[in-house]
């Protein structure tokens, strides 16, 4: 390992490590992720794309009062050697930046919350000042004319003091959440210079149409930017009719003499590792388990992790609903869900944690039998590969957020079923929805349409059920993270980006 710390031409600026952090007899060590799919080693396989040495990631550190640590680390890993840069933060700033004013103020106004904000106990100066530290740690690493992608809503002023550190280099934001529409963005005290620094980058992307066109919105109402170019919505994400259909999306702004690209790129699974890990004797192996312990009976999944957003107390109570509305169901279909707890003590997470919890107790204690409990709730995360077996048994996926930037549950539920018949019941406000038009689309907000959607799916031919998920399968594998990856790489060549080394065919 070696502190050298070379320019790169390639810097990913996110909150999170990539990796994960662990003391082995006195000494600190540097792990993959236990889980290989999702947006962390995502990101990571982009330096394989690069230069060996030529990418850098910038992420935070909690600095404890006496503890010294390397500031900038370097990585071997199968992505190829690359820096990271750990930006010391203490638990006051972590306190105030996140889980503040990030989670209690801006997550609620994103996620078309407003009754949820909280304006009081937001510190902006805080907030300011943390993201101007990722900024000059980012421009510690970065060459002038580098690419700096940075990544969700908690860095939004970071594009701007990059633009004054490195006036040179080109500038991309990713928003992973939803983008809400004007009139709710503007419930935020600080809009203006929020907009202002993601008008200084040089592209802004999104997973969806919806919350491409809502920023360009807000851009041209707030900004007075011009909608410059816009495109038709490519078919693979655009299906008409559905709650986040949009028919165009906009590709240009220009906005006090520069030029905004706007990118609408939903993030893919890796569909090619899914299928591989569900068809290893080890996953056959836990599948028959699972199998076994059902007894013939049936199976919904529930995965999320703990958040008023998520729609686990709305699939909750739609279960409940199933058993009391269709009494032959009792004892004859059981729901498997995961609603995995925040890692910080937030009382908005506790309180919807302990709903969940409530809900299945209660569930249970109104329907169980000797030999069968129809809800079973795991609190801590269940390994992917586990994970990918009960999907792959699942008859059933009930994924219900209230509002979500994507979805990636839904995708790679679809991907572990690999040919079986099964059915996914998904609201029609995932950003996914978009893409997953065979879905049983369902409004959680109602609770009659999402009764109808869950006897629609219950009770499908299964001809039906194996039509709808070989579509479903085809737009999975056809949309999976090697394409977003090409595609991101597209992006970032379409503002200047040059890679210093031929790209190679890993993905």
């Amino acid at each position: 390992m070696s502190t050298e710390t070379p320019k790169s031409s390639l810097v990913i600026v996110y909150h999170r490590q990539p990796y994960e952090e662990a003391v082995e007899n006195g000494q600190t060590v540097f792990r993959p992720n236990r889980s290989p799919n999702g947006i962390v080693p995502t990101l990571k396989s982009f330096f394989r794309r690069t230069a060996p040495g030529a990418g850098a990631w910038v992420a935070w550190k909690l600095a404890r009062p006496g503890e010294r640590f390397e500031r900038a680390v370097h990585i071997d890993d199968e992505n190829g050697g690359y820096t990271v840069s750990r930006l010391g933060l203490t638990a006051e700033e972590v306190e105030s930046f996140y889980h503040v004013t990030s989670k209690e103020a801006l997550w609620p106004v994103l996620h078309s919350f407003p009754s949820l904000f909280h304006y009081d106990n937001a510190d902006w100066d805080t907030f300011r000042a943390v993201n101007r530290k990722f900024a000059e740690a980012a421009a510690a690493q970065a060459e002038d004319d580098a690419v700096i992608w940075v990544h969700d809503y908690n860095l939004w002023l970071v594009p701007a003091y990059l633009r004054q550190l490195k006036p040179h280099a080109r500038i991309a934001f990713f928003h992973h959440t939803p983008f809400p529409a004007p009139d709710v963005f503007n419930i935020l005290p600080w809009r203006q210079e929020i907009l202002d620094s993601l008008l200084a980058c040089d592209s802004v992307g999104f997973h969806t149409p919806r919350y491409a066109a809502n920023f360009a919105a807000l851009a041209r109402a707030l900004g007075g930017a011009e909608l410059a170019e816009e495109a038709p919505v490519p078919a693979a994400f655009g299906a008409p009719g559905q709650a986040l259909s949009e028919p165009t999306m906009p590709t240009l702004l220009r906005a006090r003499g520069r030029e905004v690209r706007i990118d609408t790129a939903p993030v893919g699974t890796d569909a090619a590792l899914i299928a591989d890990v569900v068809r290893r004797p080890e996953n056959r192996a836990i599948q028959q388990e699972i199998r076994d312990g059902l007894s013939g009976r049936r199976m919904i999944m529930a995965v999320g992790r703990t958040d008023y957003t998520k729609g686990m107390i709305e699939a909750l109570q739609g279960f409940e609903r199933l058993l009391e509305r269709r009494p032959e169901l009792v004892g004859e279909v059981k729901l498997v869900a995961t609603s995995v707890r925040a890692a910080a003590q937030m009382k908005v997470y506790e309180d919807t944690q302990r709903d969940i919890e409530a809900l299945a107790g209660r569930i249970n204690g109104r329907f169980s039998r000797l030999d069968w409990t129809p809800v079973v709730l795991f609190s801590n995360s269940i390994p992917f590969e586990t994970l990918l077996a009960y999907y792959h048994v699942a008859d059933l996926c009930l994924t219900t957020p209230l509002r979500d930037g994507l979805n990636l549950v839904a995708k790679e539920y679809v991907a572990a079923k690999q040919g079986q018949p099964g059915a996914l019941v998904l609201s029609e406000f995932a950003g996914c929805a978009v893409e997953l038009p065979d879905a049983v689309m369902t409004n959680p907000y109602s609770k009659r349409n999402l009764d109808r959607a869950l006897d629609e799916a219950l009770d499908m031919p299964q001809a039906e059920a194996i039509a709808r998920m070989e579509r479903m399968g085809r737009a999975v594998q056809e949309g999976d993270i090697s394409l977003w990856t090409d595609h991101i790489f597209a992006e970032f060549e379409a503002i200047g980006f040059r890679p210093p080394a031929p790209l190679s065919t890993a993905a």
